[in-house]
């Protein structure tokens, strides 16, 4: 027996969640079994555990699209007994159980080794957040963007995605300019690495289809009006990722952006992301990141507090990062 947080949906389709007590035997299918040691809460994992958003695709469902543990048993040759293992995204914790449990049975075709150079306890730190931060970086590195193209944009930025966005492109030396709605964090997102921080009301209201020259490039964590305003205020041949749609899945733009600007807009997926690309995310994670960030960008709970915290997380009264210890 071991313990799970568990999702269930009675035939009115209203949802519950509860922290059980689980058989190995329940586990579904996958070669390896993992010992988890961390998982973590993104805010797609509220969604699924408040019951706000639909993202269990089957029930009874065990939430958390991230984890990191040893191998128990392994039937896979790319995994052995005693190896330790990340996991992020793949339809976990959506259609597959997930990492909010002390036990997970995993296909190894979603699995890579943890990275030398960082322990479990900072992989989930970092978690999908931080590897979809490396991943919008990535994108605007292999589309010509520089620390000498102008500034970054990053909306959202107190979330997890928007923090360690903040710090890597501070790492990589850009100049960042940080959108929030919270304005008295602004000395937390300077402290990482923000040159400047704009409230999200002079982005996430309807604007016009093209404004004035600013962004080099932009790392949009909200959707909607944000992301639209982003475009519009993109400077020639700038690069906008999109990642997120905290304030919604609309796109209220033009296309005079992409026409007369050669504004370049890229989708950043972390779910189905190639294991090539998962692993080059990861090894630059590890050489960017140094042992006091993890720490600024997270905080630590236990099992038992998932579901009380998945509400304040929608409620936007949680920063960074939040890591569950198994």
């Amino acid at each position: 027996m071991f313990h799970a947080l568990i999702i269930n949906q009675n035939e009115a389709r209203q949802q519950s969640c509860t922290l059980s007590q689980v058989e190995e035997s329940q586990l579904p299918e996958g070669d390896v079994l993992v010992e988890v040691a961390y998982s973590t809460l993104n805010y797609k994992d509220a969604l699924a555990i408040t019951g706000k958003g639909r993202i269990a695709r089957s029930f009874p469902m065990v939430p958390g699209i991230d984890l990191v543990g040893k191998v128990l048993q392994s039937d896979s040759e790319r995994f052995q007994e005693g190896d330790w293992v990340l996991l992020n995204g793949f339809g976990v914790g959506e259609m597959h159980w997930g990492g909010l449990a002390e036990k997970a049975r995993l296909k190894s075709d979603w699995l890579i080794p943890l990275p030398a150079g960082i322990d479990a306890k900072q992989s989930m730190a970092v978690g999908t957040a931080g590897y979809t931060a490396m991943l919008s970086v990535l994108a605007l590195e292999k589309q010509g963007v520089t620390p000498d193209s102008g500034e970054i944009l990053v909306t959202g930025a107190n979330g997890g995605v928007g923090s360690y966005a903040i710090r890597l492109l501070n790492r990589l030396g850009y100049q960042v300019v940080a959108s929030t709605g919270r304005m008295a964090e602004s000395e937390y997102l300077k402290s990482l690495g923000a040159n400047d921080v704009i409230d999200r009301a002079t982005l996430s209201e309807p604007g016009k289809p093209l404004q004035k020259e600013r962004w080099a490039g932009v790392i949009d964590c909200v959707g909607s009006h944000t992301l639209a305003n982003a475009c519009a205020s993109t400077k020639y041949g700038g690069v906008v990722t999109a990642c997120g749609l905290a304030q919604g899945l609309d796109f209220p733009a033009s296309v005079a952006p992409f026409i007369l600007r050669g504004v370049k807009l890229i989708g950043i997926d972390s779910v189905m992301r190639p294991l090539a690309d998962r692993t080059e995310a990861w090894q630059r994670l590890s050489e960017l990141l140094q042992p006091e960030d993890f720490d600024v960008i997270s905080q630590e709970i236990t099992l038992d507090k998932v579901e009380e915290t998945a509400y304040e997380l929608l409620e936007g009264n949680v920063r960074g990062r939040v890591i569950v210890a198994l």
